[in-house]
Order: C-alpha cells, then sequence, then structure tokens
C-alpha cells in the first residue's frame, strides 16, 4: 500500500490513537468524537462526502489510548550494545530501556497481534524470533516485556545531523459507494493498471487522462468502478487503498477492497498545498478543502489537475476474515489501526518493533507499532505515517494528524 500525504497547515497540530476492537465500544467513543472533534470540524464541512461507516468487525478508529497498571519491571538505564548502526536514511544509537517514555503502560495486546502478522513475512533479523512471538500472543504483558527486554535493543532513531525530532501524519482506509457501472450520477472511474503503462515513463498526467482521447482509449475497458464524486476518487487514490460498496448491474451490493497497483510516474503534488499556495484555505486539511470545494464547484476540476499524479488500483475480494483488519501494507501483512507505521524502508526496515512517542496539545501518544508500509511521502529518517483504521471517523483523525515524532527501533541482540 503506497499513499501520500496531505499538507494540512503550515504548523504543526497534535493527535494520538488506539485501535478499538469493538463496534459497541466504538460507538461510545464516536459520541466523544462528536464533542471534542466533530463539532470543531463540522464548519470546515466534514469527512468526504460519498463516505460511508465501515461494516461491523471492521478495524476501527484510533482514539487516544489507555495505560494498564504501571509495570514493576526494572527497565535498564545503559544500553547493552554501545555500537551505533548506520542505515541508508538514518543511524541508530543504542540507549538503555528507561529512556522509552511510556514503556510500563501501554497494553501490547493488539500491538502484539500486529507483530505476529509481520512474522507471516518476517525479515531476516526477526525471523527466529517469531516463534517467542506467537506463543506469547497468549502471555501478559508482564511476560511480553520481561522478553523483549531480554531479547531486543532499543536504538533512538537519528538523522546523519543528530537530530532525534522529525514528523508524525496520518492516514486511514476509506469507504466510499460506488457503481460498477457508469449512471448519471456515477462518472469519475476508477482505473485498473493500464496495459501499455510500461511503454510511457511517466505515462500521462491527470489533466492528459481526463482530456487527451489516446490516454481515454489507453484506459477504456480497465475501469473498475465508478463514483459520484471526483474528490473522494482523489482521496482513494491518496490514500493508496480503501474499500468500496458497489452496486453490481444486478442491483446487488457487496463490498471489495481496492489494493494499490501502482501510478502514473507523474509527480504528487498536494492539492493542499496548491490551496494553501494561493492563500484560498488557512489550513489544508480534508474538512477545509472541502469547505472550498462547496464554495467553489467551478474551480474543482483546476484544484484536482494541480496533481498531476494518479493512482491506479486492483481490485480484491474482501473476505469475512478480512473485515476486522485494515488493507496490506508494503510490507505484504494486513496493517492494524493504531499499531502500523508507514516508514522510509531505508531508515527502518519492514516488520521492524518500534517505539513511538509524540505529544501535541491535543494527545499523547507512546506505544509499541510495527513498521508495516510505506508512502511516496514518508521519506527521512524520523517520518512516520500512522495507519488510524477505516471510514469516515478514522478519516477525522488522518487529516488533522501532524505533530512532532520520535521513533525507537526494537531491534534483536
Amino acid at each position: 500500500m503506497v499513499h501520500h500525504t496531505i499538507s494540512t497547515s503550515k504548523s504543526r497540530a497534535a493527535r494520538a490513537s488506539r485501535k478499538i476492537s469493538s463496534m459497541k465500544r466504538l460507538q461510545r467513543l464516536y459520541f466523544v468524537f462528536n464533542f471534542l472533534i466533530v463539532g470543531t470540524l463540522a464548519g470546515c464541512g466534514g469527512v468526504p462526502v460519498g463516505e460511508m461507516a465501515p461494516e461491523s468487525g471492521s478495524p476501527q478508529i484510533a482514539v487516544e489510548q489507555p495505560t494498564t497498571p504501571a509495570s514493576k519491571l526494572s527497565f535498564p538505564s545503559q544500553p547493552a550494545s554501545n555500537a551505533v548502526l548506520q542505515q541508508a536514511r538514518s543511524r541508530w544509537i543504542p540507549v538503555g530501556w528507561a529512556e522509552l517514555p511510556g514503556l510500563g503502560e501501554d497494553p501490547l495486546g493488539e500491538a502484539w497481534s500486529a507483530w505476529a502478522r509481520s512474522c507471516e513475512r518476517p525479515g531476516p533479523a526477526f525471523a527466529s524470533l517469531c516463534a517467542d512471538v506467537r506463543r506469547l500472543g497468549q502471555g501478559s504483558d508482564e511476560e511480553r516485556r520481561s522478553w523483549m527486554l531480554e531479547r531486543l535493543q532499543p536504538y533512538r532513531v537519528e538523522t546523519f545531523q543528530s537530530e532525534p525530532v522529525g514528523l508524525l501524519t496520518g492516514y486511514y482506509e476509506p469507504v466510499v459507494e460506488a457503481s460498477r457501472l457508469p449512471t448519471a450520477s456515477h462518472t469519475v472511474p476508477l482505473y485498473g493498471t493500464p496495459a501499455q503503462l510500461h511503454l510511457r515513463k511517466p505515462w500521462y498526467s491527470r489533466q492528459e487522462i481526463d482530456t487527451l482521447p489516446e490516454a481515454q482509449a489507453a484506459l477504456k475497458g480497465r475501469e473498475i468502478a465508478w463514483l459520484a464524486d471526483p474528490v473522494a476518487a482523489l482521496n482513494l487514490q491518496i490514500q493508496g487503498s480503501g474499500r468500496l460498496l458497489v452496486t453490481e448491474p444486478d442491483g446487488r451490493q457487496r463490498m471489495v477492497r481496492l489494493g494499490y497497483a501502482g501510478t502514473n510516474d507523474q509527480p504528487y503534488r498536494s492539492v493542499g498545498g496548491w490551496l494553501l499556495s494561493r492563500r484560498e484555505v488557512r489550513d489544508a486539511s480534508w474538512p477545509s478543502i472541502r469547505n472550498w470545494v462547496a464554495q467553489n464547484p467551478g474551480r474543482v476540476q483546476e484544484m484536482l489537475w494541480s496533481n498531476p499524479r494518479v493512482t491506479f488500483f486492483r481490485e480484491q475480494p474482501l473476505p469475512e476474515s478480512e473485515t476486522a483488519v485494515g488493507p496490506r501494507g508494503a510490507q505484504g501483512v494486513p496493517l492494524t489501526a493504531g499499531r502500523s507505521i508507514a516508514v522510509d524502508p531505508g531508515s527502518i526496515p519492514y516488520g521492524t518493533p518500534v517505539w513511538l512517542a509524540s505529544a501535541g496539545p491535543q494527545l499523547q501518544l507512546q506505544r509499541l507499532v510495527l513498521a508495516q508500509d510505506t508512502g511516496s511521502a514518508i521519506t527521512g529518517a524520523v517520518r512516520a505515517d500512522y495507519f488510524v483504521g477505516t471510514g469516515p471517523e478514522a478519516s477525522l483523525i488522518a487529516g488533522r494528524l501532524k505533530q512532532p515524532l520520535r521513533l525507537w527501533v526494537l531491534w534483536p541482540r
């Protein structure tokens, strides 16, 4: 799953997250969101038009995490090794476990499930640990923490200039209504990869796809489904995947998943950045973009064409067994809401457990996550995109998430 990010503002905002596994608890927490978040966003246009609530059993949205009773373990203040590890785009500084904020308070169950999924396709460094990871799936948090202290060494991730603070943003899986065939209301196609994509680098831009007969001819028959809203289609392309409730020609409706299949190799340009540069909005979150779209319907095409990149998809079945997890990330395993991050693989390899700390004026985040995805805008040493979950509530968080970040990789001794 490869995705992009939208410039949300010129200043940093704050957010944190936690996956909720129960729909009943989601409903209770949703009222909290209405009070704390939705009320402040309602005046900015709300969630993307056409988005739907995820079906029961879907990965839920992320909220401020609770804490478990403080661990009774003693966390070493000195590292077991003093060797600095060099990566292609970062360096790792060995530290004692005591440096990791909130280490004794994070409930590890959901993170452990995400780690077990990474063990479906482990990297060489972690393959030998996966038997223990699976065994500890039934263990207590104290047993898991004790095992981590014994088998892993934490390293603080820094730039080559010794800067340990970077940027955290968020992404999510949209759920959008679609039609298998074009209709009077559903006129915006989502495409599979064109057969001749490899013959032209870069391929046609977004504007050329919309206007040139030769580009449209190359995409004829590659339509997967049709949406009613061009901005919802753009959002799907930015997120890199999503779910569609598709109305088939016979009137039946079924939920399918769209996975990332490639792009036209054009440069990515943030429509939010485009609006900011023209002083059309004060901040370029999705709610603000929606508000601008509602007020400027005649300029929507101009805004869309400012981003020449187009994402192509592949349709995937969505069996009941997979509705409770997110799409597959770049590691090839399903993402876990609140416990999966996208990283620059030149800084942190896929499948690496990472301790993440991010603080802002609204919420605090100190937790174990897994590096399981990447994105074209996720570059640099201390950079992560946080998978928030599925559906419109998740979009409220992901669209506003932009705050300082610190990372520690947990590497085998």
